[in-house]
């Protein structure tokens, strides 16, 4: 990789602000590639082990050795799969039994609980509104273990 950089700057100042302690470092690095720039910026208020310049400057190269990694990855192609999320819509309702049903649009029938809505009033579903969930294995199936009602506007993936 060290073949492709076609800049580098290092910076490592000392903080006067604090006269009671012992200075703060901050570290920045930028490297210039040729498909873009890393940058990497320690702030010396977010770390009080930044008193020690070591520790900044190991922190920031750190910082730029994950950066780099992740650049690589993009550039050979290799992005990470985010799993996606089970969508389906509500198919009943059993607000008497603080319960509910989901169905996927495999078919596959899912039970939820009241507790299990996040981001609505179990009393105010509806039959047909659309929703994410997690799942996990109950005691007699799949259920889901938190819900989403999905907004008008959201992506099916």
């Amino acid at each position: 990789m060290a073949e492709t950089i076609v800049g580098c700057r290092i910076v490592v100042e000392a903080s006067h602000k604090h006269q009671r302690k012992g200075g703060l470092y901050h570290a920045k690095i930028d490297i210039t590639l040729p498909g873009g720039t890393i940058a990497v910026n320690r702030e010396q208020d977010l770390h009080q082990a930044h008193e020690d310049v070591y520790v900044a400057v190991r922190d920031a190269f750190d910082a730029v050795q994950r950066q780099m990694q992740e650049y690589i990855s993009r550039q050979k192609g290799h992005v990470k799969s985010h799993e996606t999320v089970p969508y389906g819509r509500v198919s009943e309702l059993h607000p008497e039994e603080d319960y509910g049903r989901i169905i996927t649009a495999e078919d596959e029938d899912i039970y939820f609980h009241r507790n299990s809505l996040l981001n609505a009033d179990f009393d105010g579903l509806e039959i047909g509104m659309e929703v994410r969930f997690n799942e996990e294995e109950g005691y007699e199936g799949t259920q889901a273990s938190s819900v989403r009602v999905i907004g008008k506007h959201h992506i099916v993936e």
